[in-house]
């Protein structure tokens, strides 16, 4: 179910980073760090998706590790974006709370499988 939740959450996600782009290449005229929004925001829920598909446990972990640091990285990109002004808080803020309710969960799973290997 958690998998699951994390799986619809980013795709979600993903699509609105990409609407997001398109804003900010066609209405603000920025192209640098909207395409790194754009590569870090989308790679979540690819990385989300590889993990489904791990070999094992830890290649599992390893692909949510990365997902995390793309989800984090995102959020980097996005404050970046409102403190340059090409975007507000009140125009990111449910986007924000959704990459910071993806990265809790990512974390979440990662330490719910780090704990299942150490009980094995």
């Amino acid at each position: 179910m958690r998998k699951g939740a994390i799986k619809t959450q980013s795709y979600a996600f993903a699509v609105r980073v990409i609407n997001l782009y398109k804003f900010l290449v066609e209405e603000k005229k920025e192209f640098v760090m909207s395409k790194q929004l754009l590569r870090s925001g989308t790679a979540v829920g690819a990385l989300v998706r590889e993990g489904q598909n791990a070999e094992s446990k830890k290649d599992f972990i390893h692909k949510l590790a990365i997902a995390q640091k793309e989800c984090d990285e995102s959020i980097y990109w996005i404050e970046l974006l409102i403190e340059t002004d090409y975007l507000t808080q009140e125009m990111t803020e449910s986007l924000l709370d959704d990459a910071n309710s993806i990265l809790k969960m990512i974390k979440s799973a990662i330490i719910t499988t780090k704990n299942s290997l150490k009980k094995k």
